[in-house]
């Protein structure tokens, strides 16, 4: 799907997305373990590389793994740093438009998203992916960077007798300021991790939609739909520089960048402080990593400083006595 393009999906569309997770061919092998695979991919003229992981889950289902991507209501319960997201409408009972706003933490900006939705269920496989759009409603807000999501998306099959097999590629732009290498590199590291959220949300989704309005599927029954059918014509160029990213204070180096964590405000967001959990995959992989990388770094370097210097007034002490003996 090309980025800000507002159409139905077509079959060529969810046949490129399979191809991205099933064809490793020109794509880098950063880390294997066990079932777990994560590949990068530059793309010309993107900064951002395309990252691709795969794994098997043997605890959960097909079916479940899909709800939980789809539903709305869980997420709120899984996905802690997620500040907004809702619907805005669909195009048909298999594409809609939805906004998605997630916290980061400072002083790095919070994220956020418009996005148009596509997903099929052909039984023995479960799609779902996304990409960038505008709509007439959904101007960029002052206090958040619009990122933008090329292409993000999810590849669900059977595996074994219960578990599921599950792809996840996605190419995406956080805008604002923060240096590609460091989004790059950290996602890699900690791609793996975010695939054990969902593992753990997935694993308690089946109890918890038992006592939430268990009924309500309104990706398998369209019936259940409440959001107004939108057309094209709501939408409009989504890539577009905005003057107030360039407010964002990001370092372009490593030690650069610890210097400037060391001389940030005090003051702390609460929505982006809340929770050490690592974000999940929806859309903007590594934001939250990057600066909560060199953060830990930056207290690690803190804690030996103060241990050094708590050590030299004892010795001070010891030359002293020495010096008047």
């Amino acid at each position: 799907m090309e980025l800000g393009l507002i159409k139905i999906a077509e079959d060529s569309d969810f046949q490129h997305f399979r191809r991205i997770i099933d064809n490793h061919d020109d794509w880098e092998l950063n880390y294997a373990r066990d079932d777990t695979k994560v590949w990068t991919k530059c793309v010309p003229g993107i900064d951002f590389k395309m990252v691709k992981l795969v794994t098997v889950f043997d605890d959960v289902s097909p079916n479940v793994m899909y709800d939980v991507l789809h539903d709305p209501e869980y997420r709120r319960v899984w996905d802690k740093h997620m500040i907004e997201a809702h619907d805005i409408g669909y195009l048909n009972p298999n594409n809609d438009i939805g906004y998605y706003a997630m916290s980061c933490p400072v002083p790095l900006k919070n994220r956020d998203f418009v996005l148009q939705r596509s997903w099929l269920d052909m039984g023995t496989e479960q799609i779902i992916m996304n990409h960038s759009v505008n709509h007439k409603d959904y101007s960029e807000k002052p206090n958040y960077v619009r990122g933008i999501s090329y292409i993000t998306g999810y590849l669900i099959r059977p595996k074994g007798n219960s578990g599921c097999f599950v792809g996840y590629a996605s190419q995406t732009d956080p805008k604002g300021t923060l240096p590609s290498w460091m989004v790059n590199k950290v996602t890699t590291i900690f791609a793996p991790k975010v695939l054990k959220v969902l593992q753990k949300a997935s694993q308690g989704y089946p109890t918890w939609k038992a006592n939430n309005n268990p009924a309500f599927k309104p990706w398998f029954f369209p019936e259940q739909i409440t959001v107004p059918r939108i057309t094209a014509e709501d939408c409009g160029a989504v890539v577009r520089k905005a003057a107030a990213t360039a407010l964002e204070p990001v370092p372009k180096s490593i030690n650069d960048q610890q210097q400037s964590l060391s001389n940030q405000n005090s003051s702390k967001d609460a929505d982006s402080s809340s929770t050490d959990e690592p974000m999940p995959f929806s859309c903007v992989p590594g934001i939250r990593f990057s600066f909560k990388f060199f953060t830990k770094s930056r207290r690690k370097s803190k804690k030996l400083d103060e241990a050094a210097n708590a050590c030299k007034p004892a010795s001070d002490a010891k030359g002293k006595q020495k010096k008047g003996k």
